[in-house]
């Protein structure tokens, strides 16, 4: 019978920040996203509890450490690619929804950390605008307004005049129909539901764009009976994105 192989040190602290991950998706997602990097840890920490490799309130030093550092709920300064990208998006969109200056909070300082052009990612892209609106307004249920908006940016995304089908905007136009039909908000569908791997979802993705923006907002706004965008939704991060893009270009 072969034996298990004895975990590294690191492996062990990796698994304790189950609990800690998981609690950061759900203070800001309303749930632990199926299939996520909470719901993964959450599996591997229950069965080393099981096994008695960690106990049940075991926390790494880092993660008890650096979770007072958050953005859009999750460690940041731990976190690093895409995923480091897309919260500090959020943030950006997160300020700018309480109506400052998108022009002043987003210095080439913040690009560059960002990790925008140079040796880094040539921009953000329409796509991961998407997954940072699951982080800024994740709770909302989904409307036509939202659905329209995403359509706007998987056009554009992908260069395709047609709604992919099993992409974000297919998603999006469905859990918009059944919202409709629902009374309460608890049994609608999230934006946060349809956005949280909108990038995978996506058969090509590119850099958001000024014009990129402005086609996402007019689709919002159009569809909305008020003719106003939701405040960190859709059209808020795609331009938040297509800004700091620009930022960084001049």
């Amino acid at each position: 019978m072969s034996q298990e192989q004895p975990q590294r040190p690191e492996e062990k602290e990796a698994i304790k920040d189950a609990a800690m991950m998981q609690k950061a998706e759900n203070a800001k997602l309303g749930m632990t996203q199926k299939g996520g990097a909470a719901a993964a840890m959450q599996s591997a920490a229950t069965k080393n509890e099981k096994s008695g490799v960690v106990g049940h309130n075991d926390t790494s030093k880092v993660a008890s450490d650096g979770i007072s550092e958050t953005i859009a709920g999750k460690a940041v300064h731990k976190l690093e690619g895409k995923e480091r990208k897309i919260c500090k998006l959020a943030e950006v969109v997160e300020q700018f929804s309480q109506k400052v200056s998108l022009g002043i909070m987003t210095p080439p300082s913040v690009v560059e950390e960002m990790g925008i052009g140079g040796g880094g990612s040539p921009g953000i892209t329409i796509g991961e605008a998407l997954e940072a609106t699951a982080l800024t307004a994740g709770k909302k249920p989904v409307e036509w307004s939202d659905a329209a908006a995403i359509q706007a940016a998987e056009v554009r995304a992908t260069g395709r005049t047609n709604i992919v089908p099993g992409g974000v905007a297919a998603a999006a136009q469905s859990a918009a129909t059944l919202n409709a039909r629902l009374t309460k908000d608890e049994e609608k569908t999230k934006l946060g539901d349809i956005l949280a791997d909108a990038t995978s979802k996506l058969p090509s993705d590119r850099p958001a764009t000024r014009r990129d923006a402005e086609g996402v907002v007019g689709a919002e706004l159009r569809n909305d009976p008020y003719l106003t965008t939701h405040p960190g939704g859709v059209s808020a991060s795609v331009a938040a994105a297509a800004r700091l893009n620009q930022t960084k270009h001049n």
